[in-house]
């Protein structure tokens, strides 16, 4: 599909922020894309050459996954690991809004950037940290990856079918979960400070955003002491609702209460569904739902997708297509929302990447640039940080920048 171009000017919604991201992989650098994305100044701060042994954990610096998590930040190198490194940065620390970063626990202290040492420069600001399993506790200093939280944050116990085995998500939501949990703790921070004048520590975990996220999975066991077993498609407590295949692929059907399941009998041409006592109620429904499902397996079977998709669209029974990546982004409704967005690159002209999903009515966020060189706004940072040409190039010298 033709991506559609992005507004020429950043969003106006939190370009009075400055942002100082330290982050890598995948949650942190989420956390600042969300804030980038609604204008705030990001300045992505990254060690210059043969520093970081793990440099390229997301792949490739021009690759999908780079180009999509830091579109819209600057670039400044910069060794935090010397004492000059850390001059610099708490000079930036000074005149900036939020840091945002997602060591392990301990590397804060040992690097000097701990809340309380940014506290002392600036009251004012604000700590996103985002860590694998907790700033304290018996896990604090584990490495946390995505694949892990969604072992033991509940998911993959309850992905997939049952007797399968565990199965992870196709996506790494731990880790995109506990970036948004983070811009949320951010927004919210800048709020109080509002009121305060005062920054504060804001933190979150991979582990703790998965267990967030299996929601009502996790209230089911929390509240009723329930323990949910894999499912594969079905709902706990709604039938009939998944998958069900057709002549010529699969759909997903939500029949969700009384009215819908009714609406489904009338669209099948079968009232006697509705009447029988095995299928009248939600409960009867669940405790019978093999033969249900079974039964339904058999009608969907008799005619293509698109018909049955029309059908049920017309009966007002939920009802939707089961896509795979290239379909979702030639369908209409998707490109009417804009999603794909497409941006400026130095070498392929333009990029297309995934917009933010919510709208702003008269700040919307807007995709203007794409992922920079690595410290490539280096120079024009530490000028406006206070820096004259001879200081940069002693600190180029020395490879602090």
């Amino acid at each position: 599909m033709k991506a559609q171009s992005s507004a020429k000017a950043p969003s106006a919604a939190l370009s009075h922020l400055r942002v100082l991201d330290l982050t890598r992989v995948r949650a942190g650098p989420t956390c600042c894309r969300v804030l980038a994305d609604f204008g705030a100044d990001v300045i992505k701060i990254e060690p210059p050459d043969g520093i970081d042994p793990n440099e390229g954990m997301s792949g490739a610096r021009d690759g999908y996954d780079m180009l999509n998590l830091h579109r819209n930040k600057r670039s400044l190198t910069l060794n935090l690991k010397t004492p000059q490194g850390l001059c610099v940065f708490m000079r930036l620390v000074e005149s900036a809004d939020v840091v945002v970063e997602n060591f392990r626990p301990d590397v804060k202290a040992r690097l000097g950037i701990a809340y309380e040492d940014l506290r002392e420069v600036n009251p004012r600001i604000i700590l996103a940290s985002i860590s694998g399993f907790g700033q304290d506790g018996p896990y604090r200093d584990r490495a946390g990856f995505d694949q892990i939280a969604q072992g033991m944050g509940g998911l993959m116990g309850v992905t997939g079918f049952p007797g399968q085995g565990p199965v992870r998500a196709g996506a790494a939501v731990a880790d995109s979960t506990a970036g948004l949990y983070a811009a949320t703790g951010i927004m919210v921070a800048l709020a109080e400070r509002e009121r305060s004048g005062e920054g504060q520590w804001v933190h979150t975990s991979l582990l703790e955003a998965q267990i967030a996220l299996c929601d009502f999975q996790a209230a089911r066991y929390l509240v009723d002491g329930i323990a949910p077993e894999q499912a594969g498609n079905d709902h706990p407590y709604s039938t009939p609702m998944g998958v069900l295949a057709t002549s010529d692929g699969y759909i997903n059907i939500g029949v969700g209460g009384q009215g819908q399941w009714l609406k489904l009998c009338e669209a099948l041409g079968r009232p006697d569904l509705a009447a029988n006592a095995d299928y009248a109620t939600q409960d009867a429904r669940l405790r019978n739902r093999p033969a249900l499902m079974g039964l339904l397996a058999q009608i969907f079977a008799s005619a293509s997708s698109a018909e049955w998709l029309a059908l049920l669209e017309a009966h007002g029974v939920p009802a939707g297509p089961i896509y795979r990546m290239d379909e979702v982004f030639a369908d209409p409704q998707v490109q009417h929302l804009r999603i794909a967005q497409d941006v400026p690159h130095r070498e392929r002209g333009h990029v297309s990447l995934v917009g933010q999903p919510v709208t702003l009515s008269r700040t919307p966020a807007a995709l203007v640039s794409s992922l920079p060189e690595k410290g490539e706004h280096s120079d024009a940072i530490l000028e406006e940080t206070g820096y004259s040409a001879a200081d940069i190039a002693r600190l180029r010298a020395q490879n602090v920048i």
